[in-house]
């Protein structure tokens, strides 16, 4: 610690310090009877030596705006919730993080440890009623890393490390118990020791010989493709399949993504049906995809062969995966592509360039055609789609979540649409635009969601911390009354039975609907309903003027045509 660096006096301190210390600019939370110590220290410490602390009034948000913010600055932030009763209302979060590869430092209080003698100890009943034998339990099958903090001193060491485990790839949430006794005590002079953040794990490299192995097989192919869900917050992975498949003539597609990598009219983009992208290939690389096909509806030939390459090419955190694999690479994604195309350097395949070319020129011109036809009334989500994409200017993101369909979209670069994670913890757009809006103020910024979604949201909560921090996110709610995922794996499971024959379906209407409007305008939101596909361009121009010249909320109610593909 260098010279005239603030020592912490007791446990509250020096986990403040410490998120500071490590990067973290945001502490996101819903606080408690175990938060005294933090308050206190939160209003005794200088401000720019802590995050800034956020009141957000629902634990789920708390990690959604922490989940939201580091997938467009690639810098994780802190949440902290109370206790146990906090701690479950924030699984739900964890577990998309968890999914989506994304750290978040997540932290609880816990109900005092001890009941006379010592500073912090239990003071209420609910204090007996909050206490579990195992807090943890409710995480420590999602998190990389958990701990329950015991001394006063160990507060800014723990979440050093949690940040740089959080950090180092696969990245991830990590969790961290906060008894109010350690929180309270003052650090003992001997204790006192200099601590410095730490730096995650270095990117790590491929194995050049399986390159070689890979480049080998992708000279041998006649139609090789590439299969990826996810890029980088700064856009390296994208840069690097452009070029390698655009000179090499390698298809890419993005099946079930939930960060787009390729910028829509990108020559190699070949959509985001693996069925589609995969046929005829005799070569198929799962770059950093959990789930790069589905095996019962469109496993490869026992004759194509298939890699797997990213950080975990083996995904262990899934117990059940059984894709074949023929060669596992572990490595960056970016790296490993940039690897590829040293391996490749000075060679060209401009005959498959030409095809791949034409074929994502054919998907795009089918895609445009669909969406255009669904300008009815109701309209369909196709295009829905292919309208907010043309709103969204030079710096317009989405956060989708069952609301848009990113093949009929025009999508001007990567990292401009972010869809839900498959862990499918509903609820999540919204709170992640608002994570996004506050790391880039003045951009537009759009939430989508089906009409189930929004209500998951806790939409009067997450509105309230919209207007409270001027955070102006446009929500958009594809209402189509019902369950409609629900309903299409009933009529998909078991087609011409009595539950698809139903006047109503159980389990799936949303009727009658609250007024969504009203529950937006009670946060003094822009609010419109919109039916007429007609309508919708100019509903659009209106609600992105209320975001960008009065800076308030704008949401949509937009009533869609029930579809039985999405």
């Amino acid at each position: 610690m260098e010279e005239g660096t603030r020592h912490p006096q007791n446990g509250a301190e020096s986990v403040l310090l410490g998120l500071k210390r490590s990067g973290v600019d945001w502490l996101f939370a819903n606080a408690g009877t175990d938060f005294p110590p933090i308050i206190e220290a939160l209003a005794a410490l200088p401000a720019d030596e802590m995050p800034v602390p956020v009141t957000i009034p629902h634990e789920t948000a708390t990690v959604g705006m922490a989940h939201g913010y580091y997938l467009v600055t690639g810098r994780p932030q802190a949440v902290m919730v109370h206790v146990n009763v906090g701690l479950a209302n924030a699984v739900m979060g964890v577990i998309n993080a968890a999914s989506d590869n994304v750290p978040v430092v997540v932290m609880s209080g816990r109900t005092p440890l001890t009941e006379a003698g010592r500073a912090g100890g239990r003071a209420t009943p609910i204090q007996y009623g909050q206490e579990m034998y195992d807090q943890t339990s409710l995480v420590s099958d999602t998190v990389k890393h958990h701990y329950e903090m015991r001394y006063p001193e160990q507060g800014e060491p723990l979440v050093s490390r949690g940040v740089a485990l959080a950090m180092s790839a696969p990245c991830g949430p990590v969790y961290l118990s906060l008894p109010r006794e350690p929180l309270t005590e003052a650090i003992p002079e001997a204790a006192r020791q200099p601590v410095t953040a730490r730096p995650a794990a270095t990117r790590t490299a491929p194995d050049p010989a399986a390159i070689e192995t890979l480049a080998g097989w992708l000279r041998e192919a006649r139609a090789p493709v590439i299969l990826c869900q996810r890029g980088d917050p700064e856009g390296r992975l994208s840069a690097a399949l452009s070029a390698l498949g655009g000179r090499m003539g390698i298809g890419v597609a993005e099946p079930f993504m939930v960060r787009n990598v390729l910028p829509s009219a990108d020559p190699v983009l070949l959509g985001y049906d693996p069925g589609a992208a995969m046929d005829g290939a005799d070569l198929v690389i799962a770059l950093d995809s959990d789930t790069p096909w589905i095996e019962r509806l469109h496993r490869p030939g026992s004759d194509v062969r298939i890699a797997h390459m990213g950080p975990d090419p083996h995904f262990a955190r899934m117990p059940v995966r059984g894709y074949r694999t023929d060669l596992a690479i572990a490595c960056d994604p970016a790296l490993g592509v940039a690897a590829l195309d040293a391996a490749l350097r000075g060679e060209a395949r401009p005959d498959r360039a030409q095809g791949v070319a034409a074929r994502a020129e054919r998907r795009r011109k089918t895609a445009r055609a669909t969406a255009q036809a669904g300008k009815t009334d109701p309209m369909t989500a196709e295009w829905l789609s292919l309208c907010l994409s043309r709103v969204l200017g030079d710096d317009g993101i989405v956060f989708g979540e069952l609301g848009v369909l990113p093949g009929m979209m025009d999508l001007a670069g990567p990292n401009r649409l972010f869809c839900n994670p498959h862990s499918g913890g509903l609820g999540w757009a919204l709170p992640a635009a608002l994570g996004a809006q506050l790391a880039r103020p003045g951009k537009l910024t759009v939430a989508c969601m089906g009409d189930g979604s929004y209500i998951f949201a806790n939409p009067v909560a997450c509105h309230q911390i919209g207007e409270a921090l001027g955070l102006p996110v446009l929500s958009i709610i594809k209402n189509n009354g019902m369950w409609n995922a629900v309903r299409r794996s009933v009529v998909t499971g078991f087609p011409g039975g009595a539950a698809a024959q139903a006047n109503v379906m159980p389990l799936t209407s949303l009727e009658p609907q609250p007024d969504f409007c009203w529950i937006a305008a009670a946060s003094r939101a822009h609010v419109e309903r919109v039916s007429d596909g007609a309508a919708l361009p100019a509903a659009l121009d209106r609600a992105v003027r209320a975001v960008r010249d009065e800076r308030r909320q704008a949401v949509l109610d937009v009533r869609v045509a029930l579809s039985d593909s999405h």
